[in-house]
């Protein structure tokens, strides 16, 4: 006999330790304000930075290739699945990320367990941040590399662990901007390690493509590396972009190697044609509106500005994301509901996805919030968080 109650038992511990996850039901597009289970709140804690996922000529494409190619795909890739939008998406992206080749993945948690899992295992080494984002060391346990864990942006300890390595196919992996704490990965230390010790360097540029670079080229665009410096760069579209699925940018070989061997990429369904003609669009306007950055660092400015006057100890980031760090878990789950009380949406995040003691509000910012709603932000967590 299935023994549910000792799920349940499991359920209430979490839920005794203020580690209970409930879903938000949303009544409205994504915004800068969402319907929230009937009531109007002031969203921060989405990562749609460029505020393109309700952006009608979004919407008019994916409407225009609905019409065109129905809904679904109806296949995989490799068997019938892949429509001439996505394509061109991927020739768009590789001109875009100036790199030979770009493949496209459902989602980026399948593009990066398809990535690693293809191209090292047994044998090999993989070395990743210990902050990096749970697709990425999932997909380090899932190749059977031996799966070595640094300390989060520390290249020294980096360098010890390559050194001490006697394996010859090495990989290097790290988020660009690391997703909880906003921060950016010491890129160029890690491309000149990788290069001395022979080993490949993986960025996950999730949450810095389409916000960081003068064309929003991402961490590698700010920091001016190459393919040769970073042989595999993995990016998303369900964030700055505003629709849904990532990609993978390399070599020719790599990309063919990808097509053949990622499980992830060969056994599940492609997108629908219609978000890879609407993510052409995003991409479009990525390059060409660079006013969404613009106003997206002014707002990033003025918010730290004011916390630091308020007081409030917000972690060193320069991106959208602006964590402020709390601690503990049911205090920041507390400070999250008083703030959705007072119109506020901002997620509470806990252990085990951030460390023990490290519970915080991730604060993101877009380019459509306007100065007056970070205005009302800061009033609101004054407001909250007074002694």
């Amino acid at each position: 006999m299935i023994d549910y109650a000792s799920l349940d038992e499991r359920l209430a511990e979490r839920e005794a330790a203020q580690l209970y996850r409930r879903r938000k039901l949303i009544h409205s597009p994504q915004g800068v304000e969402i319907n929230l289970q009937g009531k109007t709140a002031l969203n921060f804690c989405s990562n749609d930075y460029l505020g393109l996922a309700n952006h009608p000529e979004l919407i008019k494409a994916f409407t225009s290739a609905a019409k065109e190619y129905g809904v679904g795909s109806g296949a995989a890739h490799l068997i019938s699945g892949h429509s001439q939008h996505h394509h061109q998406l991927e020739e768009e992206l590789a001109e875009f990320t100036g790199r030979p080749r770009a493949l496209i993945f459902s989602t980026g948690y399948m593009a990066n367990l398809g990535v690693i899992s293809a191209l090292f295992g047994q044998g090999d080494a993989v070395f990743e941040d210990r902050l990096n984002h749970a697709s990425l060391l999932d997909a380090g346990l899932l190749s059977r590399a031996r799966l070595q864990r640094y300390q989060h942006n520390d290249v020294s300890d980096l360098e010890n662990k390559l050194t001490s390595s006697n394996s010859d196919n090495k990989l290097i992996v790290t988020d660009g901007v690391f997703s909880m704490d906003g921060d950016v990965a010491p890129l160029k230390e890690l491309a000149t390690l990788a290069q001395q010790h022979n080993a490949w360097l993986m960025v996950d540029d999730a949450h810095g493509l389409g916000v960081l670079g003068d064309h929003g080229g991402g961490c590698l665009q700010q920091n001016d590396l190459t393919l040769d410096d970073v042989p595999i760069l993995m990016g998303t579209f369900g964030k700055a972009l505003g629709t849904f699925g990532a990609f993978v940018a390399g070599h020719e070989s790599m990309i063919e190697t990808l097509i053949q061997s990622a499980r992830s990429y060969i056994y599940t369904t492609a997108l629908p044609p219609a978000v890879a003609a609407a993510t052409r669009v995003a991409l479009r306007l990525v390059q060409q509106e660079s006013w969404r950055r613009d106003q997206l660092n002014h707002l990033i400015k003025q918010f730290r500005q004011g916390a630091e006057q308020l007081g409030l100890s917000l972690m060193s980031s320069a991106s959208p994301i602006q964590p402020l760090l709390i601690g503990d878990t049911a205090k920041t789950v507390n400070i999250s509901q008083q703030l959705l009380d007072d119109g506020i949406l901002i997620s509470a995040i806990r252990p085990p996805t951030v460390p023990d003691g490290t519970a915080r509000l991730r604060i993101t910012l877009s380019a459509e919030h306007q100065q007056h709603h970070v205005e009302r932000l800061l009033d609101s967590l004054q407001k909250v968080l007074k002694p």
